[in-house]
This record gives structure tokens, sequence and C-alpha cells, in this order.
């Protein structure tokens, strides 16, 4: 499929949708290249969205709520990118790649940045600014429901960054993450941050999704790893803009292993998304009852999982993150159609053996 089949595809999947934004005052986009910049500055000149299915808080004490969203906004911002962060106002893990069919939205911006990042991207065109995205028809507050992660990469590319930040054309680029723990196996179909990622590239915009290990308990996410996968992630990017590879023909997932403790993250692989379970819902009826409690089980990660928690590819996700401590990436499509004939397979195997033989060493 080339450029011109992507963007038609687009055109016309949108026709009906566009009109109607445009109705309510809102605009379609249009996808334009990016441009190189100095070499100082790898990613001058790119405009990048960044959105997550965390939120925006970045107030709880176990880092799940976002922190992981500014490390990389520090990150993007430092190699020269113009940043702009539209994500869920509260936290929307789990979320998929569900969307909010009616009622309100609102986009707020936060005025007063967590600590420590407050000028990160003071020096871009956009400043890094940051709104949280809420289903209100006013302010939102502290208990005001959230729109989705799709919901939020929607808005952003059909109208919501020309109206805040007076980008006229779409990003070059759409960030999601960085995810407080992985997304690997069958918690890919659940995730939030890959999800939003789907939304960029059936829209037409190349898209990443990154996700950071927790520490050994799988309840703390450290700043260390964020930052460490943050890094990185700016550097893969670059890598990829110089070598004509940022696609929105499908998305790349990247997990980073857990380096909290001082060990270095392995090499970055080429995956697949492995066919069992790390992370599965368990529920528990409540004696006689109608009602369950839902819960999130965990399989081991050496190897001897049983039923869903069996993993059967040698080359998943999974097994070169958790248990071999590598960088994993991992092509995402929006084509759900089984047998769907893999379009744009040169790119797809030049990015493989970029990933393989010329990504950043973590």
């Amino acid at each position: 499929m080339t450029g011109r089949d992507i963007l038609m595809r687009t055109y016309l999947a949108l026709t009906t949708a566009a009109a109607t934004l445009l109705a309510a005052g809102a605009t379609a986009y249009a996808v334009t290249p990016a441009h190189p910049g100095p070499a100082a500055k790898p990613l001058a000149g790119l405009r990048v969205l960044i959105s997550n299915d965390d939120s925006m808080q970045a107030a709880k004490a176990s880092n799940s709520d976002g922190l992981g969203l500014y490390e990389l906004r520090r990150a993007m911002c430092a190699a020269g990118a113009d940043v702009v962060v539209m994500a869920p106002w509260q936290v929307q893990s789990g979320k998929g790649t569900a969307v909010t069919n009616g009622g309100v939205v609102t986009a707020q911006r936060r005025t007063a940045l967590p600590a420590g990042y407050e000028d990160d991207c003071s020096a871009a065109p956009s400043q890094g600014a940051v709104f949280g995205v809420c289903l209100a028809a006013g302010p939102c507050g502290k208990d005001t429901p959230s729109a989705t992660p799709a919901d939020t990469v929607k808005l952003a590319l059909r109208g919501g960054l020309r109206a805040k930040v007076g980008w006229k054309e779409a990003p070059d680029l759409v960030l999601t993450g960085i995810n407080s723990g992985p997304n690997v196996s069958a918690s890919v179909n659940d995730s939030g941050t890959v999800g939003a990622a789907v939304a960029a590239v059936d829209q037409g915009v190349p898209a990443l999704a990154f996700s950071s290990s927790g520490d050994e308990s799988n309840t703390f996410f450290p700043r260390e790893n964020y930052r460490a996968h943050a890094e990185f992630g700016a550097r893969l990017v670059a890598g990829l803009r110089a070598r004509s590879l940022l696609t929105p023909e499908f998305a790349l997932k990247v997990d980073y292993p857990d380096v909290s403790t001082g060990q270095r993250a392995r090499p970055a692989v080429w995956t697949r998304v492995g066919d069992g379970a790390v992370v599965y819902h368990a529920f528990e009826q409540r004696g006689t009852s109608d009602s369950f409690d839902i819960a999130l089980g965990l399989c081991p990660f050496d190897g001897t999982g049983e039923g869903e928690c069996a993993e059967g590819r040698k080359d998943a996700d999974s097994t070169w993150l958790l248990d071999k401590g590598h960088v994993t990436v991992a092509p995402i499509t929006w084509d759900r159609t089984y047998g769907t004939p893999v379009e744009a397979r040169r790119t797809l195997k030049r990015i493989e053996q970029y990933v393989e033989h010329d990504a950043p060493r973590p």
C-alpha cells in the first residue's frame, strides 16, 4: 500500500466524521512529512503528540499515574521535538481502543506541572503544553470522569491540536506512554497505551507505544526505568526518522525491562506479541450472590505457566523482556482481519533490520 493509498483510505473513512466535526468548529487534518533538523538536535522540527492511559496527573507515590509521560516529554524536547501532551484526565488503564460515543469532552491545560518538569520544553514552540481530557462540559475537577486514551488521540487529530495550540496540520508522530508496567502477550489487547497508538495509525499518523517494567513487587514503577526508556526512545525515534522509517502503516510497541537495581537493559530485539498471558482477569464470586470481585492474576515469569499462562512462541515479547531482560519491539496493526496480506512489507523488513542491527544500545 502506497502513502497515497493510506491517505485515501483515511480520507474516505473520515469523510462523514470530518463533516460533523467541521460543523461543530473542529478540523480534520492531513499528514505532512517530518523535516530533518540539525545533528545536535536530531528531532528538531518534528511535531509530536504524546498521550497515554495512565493520565497526566503524576501524583501517586507508586508513579503509576503518568510520571512516565513526563519523562517521555522531557526526552523528546531535549532532542529538539515540538511536543504537545493530550492525555486522559484520570487513569484509564486497560481501556484498549474504547471510545466515548456521546456527550462533551473538555481539554483542560495543566498550568502547574509536576516538580522538576516545569522547564523541560520551555524552548519548544508549543512549550510542551499539557492537556488533560475529561468528560465534562466545564472545568475538569478531582472526580470528573475521564476520556479514554483513544478519545484523546482522536480529539487531538480531529481539531483539538488546532484549537488549543494552533497546529494546522497533523503531528508528524504520536507517542503513547510511558506506561506503568509492560504491555506484552494477551495484555496488549487490553492496553490503552497500545489502543491510543492504534487510533493514531488508523488515521494515517505514525505512532509508537512505550511501556516500562516495574520493580520486583510489580506495584512500584521507578523513575529510573522511565528515564532510561525515554532516553532510549528518543534515540530510537531519531534513528527511525533519519532512515525515513516513521510509517503510518503500523505502530511499534516498545517495552523496557526493569533497570532500577543498576543492571543495564539488554539490546533491542524484534519480537511478536506472545500468545500466553502474563496478567489475567480473575473473578471471585461473593458467596452464593450474583456478585463477583474482579482481581488481576499474575502468571509465573519462569516459563512454567500452564493453561492461559503458557507461552508457545519462542519470539514472544514477554519471554525476551521478562525472562531475558531485553528491550522488545513488535509491530502492531489496526487491521483485525485474519489472513490480511502484510502491507508495506519492505518497510517492515527495514525496521526489523534496524532494530536488530542498528538500534541504539540501551
